[in-house]
């Protein structure tokens, strides 16, 4: 059984909440999501990057 909170466990389930979101917003606008947002989600920014869009 981890140590950690419940505040703590709460606490990073609103911040991968947070980041995905963040992330949407900027991939559907057309952007590239900052590299924090894409760690928090487990996505390598380098990965992200190499993401071609193919219509």
């Amino acid at each position: 059984m981890s140590k950690r909170g419940t505040f703590a466990t709460i606490a990073d389930a609103i911040n991968v909440l947070g980041s995905a979101v963040a992330a949407a917003y900027a991939a559907e606008a057309g952007h590239r999501p900052k590299a924090r947002d894409l760690t928090n989600l487990g996505i390598e920014p380098k990965a992200f990057r190499d993401i071609r869009r193919y219509y």
